[in-house]
């Protein structure tokens, strides 16, 4: 088994200390998301309009500032009380010169005060453990407001909404090891002890989210395990960025597309192979396909990384095997040297820099370097690509004969949609490669 240990950073202040306080008059004394502190609690809601055909093509505005009035709002009042470990906003950043445009930052803070954790590397898939940390060990001062849908269609927010244990609440909690202003975690379903696997409901709601906050400057990410994510309950992690990914500029040819009108293209002139997907008739469409892909690569055994960019309406997927790589001594010691760790962030071009002659010396084809040893052989992306479009083309049929069985049962009869004809077909007529 292949492993690493001093897992760098810290998601959240109970990561330090996880030994049980006592003594106090209330649960547990750190108000945290476990039984013995949930009865009687109560947070913030932000209730996104529930329809699962959300549309694509625009976002109509809302009533409710989300972004700019509450998670900013939420964070920026988590930053006031000193919950974070160090001030992001004081961080060194810079565009590094070249075509390609890698952006680095100094953040020597996530470097400082590492707590030794060890993963495995080498199994994406791994069971929860809950005496490892995990987030309903944080304390609810580190939570800023609950995710879901709204039971009338429409957006809504609640400033003191009961939890409710029996249905599982999303929240948005804060990272107090930011990267960028206004990083988060949105962890679904928390009190589920979710391992960390992406499935279609987890990524809906991440794209419900991106599509809430209609911002081009707020991005998803996601780590699978063995791609750097750090700790084994499932969450997306998100930011703001107020310049484009490298990664969102490099070029793309389109390899296939779905009747559902998901457009699959492989990304060309950059360090990391890696697919773009986009379009989908529906908000569920394009979750679908990409939920179907990243099941497909936790299936086999695959680490993978995914970028939600665009309001929701563009998702990288990129497989990888740095983490893989080092263990088996495969990295070269002066890229260890940098203890830079690729994740989601740095594979999309946001090189987090922990060391500051690494910033002081950073240069494109040292950005290059470093993804180029994430990246998959075109052989094996090649393999890949095979074993993803296979699945997922079966996948595409399975939930369009789902979404017909639904819309027939709730009209009382058999619905004529072009689904029909493309499952009564052959396979090529559903996906073309």
């Amino acid at each position: 088994m292949l492993r690493i240990k001093r897992v760098a950073t810290v998601l959240s202040n109970y990561q330090k200390d996880e030994a049980e306080e006592g003594g106090s008059v209330r649960g547990c004394g750190r108000n945290c998301l476990r039984k013995c502190c949930l009865p009687g609690s109560k947070l913030p809601l932000y209730a996104y309009p529930k329809s699962e055909k959300v549309e694509l093509c625009g976002k109509i505005g809302t009533p409710f500032a989300f972004l700019d009035s509450l998670l900013l709002g939420e964070w920026e009042d988590r930053m006031d009380r000193g919950l974070f470990r160090y001030d992001v906003t004081a961080c060194e950043t810079k565009v590094i010169p070249g075509e390609h445009g890698f952006i680095a930052q100094l953040n020597e803070g996530r470097h400082l005060k590492k707590r030794p954790t060890e993963f495995q590397v080498d199994k994406v898939l791994q069971a929860f453990d809950e005496n490892k940390f995990n987030f309903t060990k944080v304390g609810q001062e580190e939570v800023l407001f609950q995710f879901g849908p709204s039971e009338d269609g429409e957006p809504r927010f609640y400033p003191n909404a009961p939890i409710d244990v029996d249905n599982s609440p999303s929240v948005v909690a804060i990272n107090v090891s930011p990267i960028e202003y206004g990083h988060v975690l949105l962890i679904p379903r928390i009190l589920e002890h979710l391992p960390q696997r992406i499935d279609h409901e987890s990524l809906l709601l991440a794209l419900h989210m991106a599509h809430e906050a209609a911002s081009p400057y707020f991005r998803l990410g996601y780590n699978s395990l063995g791609a750097f994510a750090t700790i084994n309950h499932l969450h997306f992690q998100a930011y703001y960025l107020a310049v484009q990914f490298p990664i969102e500029k490099a070029p793309s040819k389109k390899i296939t597309d779905f009747n559902c009108g998901v457009e699959v293209y492989e990304i060309l002139d950059y360090p990391v192979r890696g697919l773009v997907f986009e379009g989908g008739n529906s908000l569920k469409d394009l979750s679908n396909v990409v939920a179907d892909t990243c099941i497909c690569l936790q299936d086999h055994n695959i680490p993978y990384n995914v970028l939600i960019s665009e309001s929701g309406k563009r998702l990288f997927v990129i497989p990888q095997c740095y983490a893989e790589k080092q263990a088996l001594g495969e990295v070269s010691p002066e890229l260890l040297d940098t203890q830079v760790n690729p994740a989601v962030w740095e594979i999309s071009g946001h090189m987090v820099l922990k060391r500051k002659e690494d910033y002081e010396g950073a240069s494109e084809e040292k950005a290059w370097r470093l993804l180029a040893e994430v990246s998959l052989s075109e052989a094996r992306f090649q393999e890949v690509m095979a074993v993803i479009f296979e699945t997922v083309s079966y996948g595409v049929v399975e939930n369009m004969l789902l979404e017909d069985k639904h819309d027939a049962d709730e009209v009382g009869g058999v619905k004529n949609s072009p689904c029909a004809a493309v499952v009564s077909g052959k396979q090529e007529c559903l996906v073309q490669y």
